[in-house]
């Protein structure tokens, strides 16, 4: 492990996966394009912030022109948006043999594979929360599910050492051969944390609303048809139960695993969502579109309507353009159109 590992994006995830390692012996450079962020990294070196833990370690940072060598070995954890642009600047810099691994929300592993081919790309599902505050500074909110594993599903030995290394940061850090079961789960609870941030409540108000359960529940249910019909049975974790929004599931159960997620998301600093925060704070634009977009369209190449998912990706963009206020009353334009 002398090589270090390349972390392109060093914001909430990247550089919690940074400062974690680097702390621990392992050689890690990051990359990123705040120049403010990235001194600090370097200088005064990455606060890691919060209730988990609290410590500041300088890891190696640079913007991405000042990059130098080829690596084994890199993490990608910009915005689901970023990833073609990002892909095209890494690229000169993976090693023949190496991989990337995507340490981020969506099906980004999709295009990825596209870009840089199916073998030399890895998955993984990570749901801790973190948020990138300000230059050289990172709130880790709580722990969450974190796991690993090969697009083919196959076990090799790079998947193991990644997992090892994961372990590191998150201990109970799972290693699978289903990691499309995880990417879709994610993305139904995901769909319902975009409908979170239509309002400036917090996730465990929205999920604890009886009012919005319809609307979320909604969303969860067209997420998990689309998976059905790309042959994925999404597995649970911190609270999100695939099954309770399954074809055939009881509304009651689907209640009930939007409760477990109210109770979840009570007990982290991260109270609101990094969609809200990009809404709310940073004024730009989201990662609906490759999202919740892209599972409106897996979900239309199946002829599965999604009118909820859908009308979402019209509601965030309403306020990223400034024609709707974040509100209940946006939440409940959802709630319209279930009737």
């Amino acid at each position: 492990m002398a090589e270090p590992i390349l972390i392109w994006g060093a914001g909430a995830i990247g550089g919690t996966l940074g400062a974690y390692w680097a702390r621990a012996g392992v050689p890690v450079q990051m990359v990123d394009i705040v120049p403010e962020h990235v001194e600090a990294c370097c200088k005064e070196g990455l606060a890691i912030e919060g209730p988990v833990e609290e410590f500041r370690q300088v890891v190696p940072c640079v913007m991405p022109d000042r990059l130098s060598g080829t690596y084994a070995r890199i993490v990608l954890a910009v915005k689901a948006q970023a990833t073609p642009q990002a892909i095209a600047q890494l690229l000169p810099h993976l090693a023949p043999g190496g991989f990337v691994l995507s340490a981020q929300n969506g099906l980004n592993e999709r295009v990825i594979a596209n870009l840089v081919g199916p073998g030399r790309t890895m998955g993984a599902f990570v749901n801790y929360g973190a948020d990138w505050i300000g230059p050289g500074r990172i709130l880790f909110g709580n722990r969450g599910a974190v796991v690993v594993g090969e697009i083919d599903g196959a076990l090799r030995e790079r998947t193991i050492e990644m997992h090892k290394l994961l372990q590191i940061f998150e201990p109970d850090a799972m290693l699978t051969q289903d990691i499309w079961a995880y990417l879709w789960g994610k993305l139904g609870y995901g769909a319902m944390l975009f409908a979170t941030a239509l309002t400036p409540d917090s996730m465990t108000a929205n999920f604890a609303d009886l009012k919005r359960g319809p609307a979320l529940m909604g969303l969860a249910r067209e997420v998990m048809r689309a998976a059905l019909a790309e042959g994925v049975e999404p597995k649970p974790f911190n609270g999100f139960e695939p099954a309770a929004f399954l074809p055939g599931a009881s509304d009651a159960a689907a209640m009930q695993s939007l409760a477990d997620l109210a109770e979840f998301n009570s007990k982290t600093a991260k109270t609101h969502t990094g969609i809200y925060r990009d809404l709310a704070v940073r004024k730009r634009k989201t990662e609906v579109d490759p999202q919740v977009g892209a599972v409106a369209e897996i979900a239309a190449e199946h002829r599965i309507p999604t009118p909820l998912l859908s009308r979402l990706v019209e509601l965030v963009h309403d306020i990223e353009q400034g024609r709707r206020e974040m509100s209940a009353e946006t939440f409940h334009e959802l709630t319209k159109v279930i009737g």
